[in-house]
């Protein structure tokens, strides 16, 4: 008995035993978009890079033997040591410690914290860097009796309140001209200044987190500060690393503004000094971000680790998950 059953018609009426090769369409030749201007673009580009290669290369405004010259003098390394590198160090250890007790003053349900922390934001970051450096240098004025560390009262207020005003109520006096006018100054006025910076970019990874996180900690007993140090801001991180990596290579660069203090110490200050007693004013400017270049790149080489280190498990697809870890449970 024959089978007379036939398919489901198929578009515009035809069953499948009435289709045929012929009725099927073609294989479409499809033609890529041609983008002229593209290839314009890299003949331009690759025109300017050749020109400038060459500048460098061979103007002799460039005097590249005096560049390295310069590079290698032993005030130079030793400024790039301790009037760059060291100092980038310190002011950004202690901004990043006190950026990170701001934001959290600034967070606070106590209003007198959170109005100290606002003030000192305010007031740190309305400042350029340089007129803060400048300041700090000239601090000395301020303080021409040295300072004094203790209570500050004047001997006639002591005697109101009925002490003895032969008795020194101050234990200690420092010279304040050592203290603002060196390295201890110049990392003051830099951690001073970046700590205002850093506490709105902690507060920010602060709001990042979920409140929930907060609330589970605390229903578990952990006290408000263990809930912040244990769970909170390991998961901020993950916001506060990468404007904090941007923040010490513009920290690293703005070394160069330690003159103003002055710090003789200091890897742009020593190039000057160079460059104004050989007449050498471009080379050593060339010397100089040599210097900075390098110093950059090691730093984003290592923000880039911190950012992948920090970020582990935020941004991945799913299959990438199923998939480490499935090789977690192969290892």
């Amino acid at each position: 008995m024959a089978d007379s059953t036939q398919l489901p018609d198929g578009p515009g009426g035809v069953t499948a035993s009435e289709s045929s090769p012929a009725d099927r369409p073609g294989r479409i030749e499809a033609v890529p978009v041609r983008h002229p201007w593209r290839w314009v673009a890299v003949a331009v580009i690759a025109v300017l890079i050749a020109m400038f290669v060459n500048m460098i290369l061979f103007n002799p405004a460039f005097n590249w033997p005096f560049v390295f010259q310069a590079m290698n003098q032993t005030p130079v390394i030793e400024g790039f040591i301790k009037g760059t590198l060291l100092v980038t160090a310190l002011s950004m250890v202690f901004g990043v410690i006190g950026g990170v007790i701001l934001a959290v003053m600034r967070l606070s349900d106590n209003p007198i914290l959170s109005a100290v922390s606002w003030a000192y934001t305010w007031f740190f970051r309305a400042i350029p860097r340089y007129v803060l450096l400048t300041i700090m240098g000239a601090l000395g004025i301020v303080f021409q009796d040295g300072l004094a560390l203790g209570i500050p009262f004047d001997w006639k207020i002591i005697e109101w309140l009925g002490l003895s005003a032969d008795t020194s109520w101050r234990f200690l006096t420092l010279n304040a001209n050592q203290i603002f006018a060196g390295l201890a100054g110049a990392v003051i006025g830099m951690a001073a200044s970046e700590a205002a910076y850093m506490a709105e970019i902690a507060r920010a990874g602060i709001l990042s987190v979920d409140r929930g996180q907060s609330e589970a900690a605390e229903a578990l007993g952990m006290s408000p500060a263990k809930t912040m140090v244990r769970v909170v801001l390991p998961q901020a991180m993950r916001v506060i690393v990468p404007p904090t990596g941007n923040e010490t290579i513009a920290m690293l660069k703005d070394t160069s503004l330690l003159l103003a203090i002055p710090l003789t110490t200091e890897l742009f200050f020593q190039l000057k000094a160079i460059g104004s007693r050989t007449y050498q004013t471009f080379p050593v400017l060339i010397s100089a971000t040599l210097y900075y270049l390098i110093a950059t790149s090691i730093l984003m080489i290592g923000q880039s680790w911190l950012e992948r280190h920090f970020g582990k498990g935020f941004g991945t697809s799913v299959s990438q998950k199923a998939q480490q870890i499935k090789m977690r449970t192969d290892h």
